[in-house]
């Protein structure tokens, strides 16, 4: 079998309705198998006016708003509908790509079969109860995802930092790497603006500390925000420019006074604005991989980010940015202002990111993905075959 005999069914609980790191890794992975020949059919809920036209064609599941995040799908399973739809479409193997009601429902449909299941890991979940409250949950959730993965013939993770966590966690053997590309013909130093930085309020000798992504909790934006006051009482003067938009915005806003809010940015423009700072500021531990910190680096800026996974697999401390233990706003503080201090270690660590950031090319990373479906479905042939 060759990637062009492939047919893939992928499920997501988010393919393109809202826009995040998970669902464009899942449509630039579509995109790449679509061009190598293969056949794939996605699973997700949808929505009137999604964020962005899908990659392959898209099939809805059933599923609600979610209480307090409205702009977020709760897949719900199988409908009959869907289940004639991938009965008639004959997959080979089954992508998983959420733990959700519905990616429950694929695994058990793929098991009944006789089907291989890739399990492919996004964000950890079972970090999201410390967020809202409810800390408690946490070894709940790391069961539940136990169960879901364990079902899986293997999974994939986009970093080997990810992946440690997961075998920690008894998640599963068969674990290889995904990882996530950068568009080299998107991000690139040279599209710092300065112009556009006066328009938002920054002057030219004015560091700009950046945050890049939704504007939630489990973004680490409380950290942030901390991180900000401590500047702020130890007299250093900073600015803070904050790409994306979200349900905390008012969060942020209220406590980074000297913030500049630019909202979403996309394609060129939100190149524009990554470059357009001095250094990014990530002190998120809910990453698998951290396409923001990647993103970044390809612009040519140091970051600072919490000592977790993803992260650690990107950001090399001392060289390209530093690591911090994750929730010290003090030490966050003293790495941010070592960088607002120094530009020579701004362009060194910058520069030192932004060669780094070459090895991620996009096909080659999802050519992982296709050669580990050919693997699994090779492994079941055999085994029915000596059975």
């Amino acid at each position: 079998m060759s990637p062009a005999d492939l047919r893939v069914a992928l499920f997501s609980g988010n393919y393109n309705y809202v826009r995040d790191g998970a669902n464009q890794a899942l449509n630039r992975l579509v995109d790449y198998l679509l061009r190598q020949g293969a056949t794939v059919r996605v699973y997700a809920p949808t929505v009137d006016k999604p964020a962005f036209e899908p990659a392959g064609e898209l099939i809805g599941v059933p599923s609600v708003a979610i209480p307090g995040r409205g702009e977020y799908r709760f897949p719900l399973g199988f409908n009959a509908a869907v289940r004639r739809d991938l009965e008639a479409f004959r997959p080979d193997i089954v992508h998983v790509s959420s733990p959700d009601p519905t990616g429950h429902a694929a695994v058990t449909w793929a098991r009944r079969h006789g089907l291989p299941i890739l399990g492919s890991v996004h964000t950890r979940f079972e970090t999201y109860p410390r967020y809202y409250g409810c800390a408690f949950a946490e070894p709940w959730a790391v069961a539940i995802l136990r169960r879901f993965y364990r079902r899986t013939d293997a999974l994939v993770a986009p970093s080997e930092s990810m992946a440690d966590v997961l075998r920690e966690q008894g998640m599963h053997e068969d674990i290889g790497i995904w990882a996530r590309g950068v568009d080299r013909a998107i991000f690139d130093p040279a599209r710092r603006d300065m112009a556009w930085r006066r328009e938002h309020g920054i002057a030219d000798d004015e560091v700009a500390v950046g945050f890049l992504g939704r504007l939630v909790l489990e973004k680490g934006i409380d950290v942030f925000t901390e991180t900000m006051a401590e500047l702020r009482r130890r007299g250093i003067a900073h600015k803070v420019l904050v790409v994306g938009e979200g349900p905390a915005h008012g969060f942020f806003a209220e406590r980074c006074p000297e913030a500049a809010f630019v909202g979403f940015q996309s394609g060129a423009d939100l190149a524009r604005a990554v470059a357009s700072m001095d250094l990014l500021l990530n002190p998120s531990v809910t990453e698998t991989f951290g396409n923001v910190t990647l993103e970044a680096m390809a612009s040519g800026l140091p970051v600072v980010a919490a000592r977790a996974t993803g992260s650690t697999s990107l950001v090399s401390d001392g060289i390209t940015g530093r690591l911090i233990a994750p929730g010290d706003a003090g030490a966050f503080a003293d790495a941010v202002a070592a960088y607002i201090r120094d530009p020579a270690l701004r362009e060194a660590h910058g520069r030192a990111g932004e060669l780094r950031s070459r090895d991620f090319a996009w096909d080659a990373i999802n050519k992982v993905v296709a050669d580990t479906y050919l693997r699994l479905i090779e492994e079941r042939g055999r085994a029915r075959r000596t059975a």
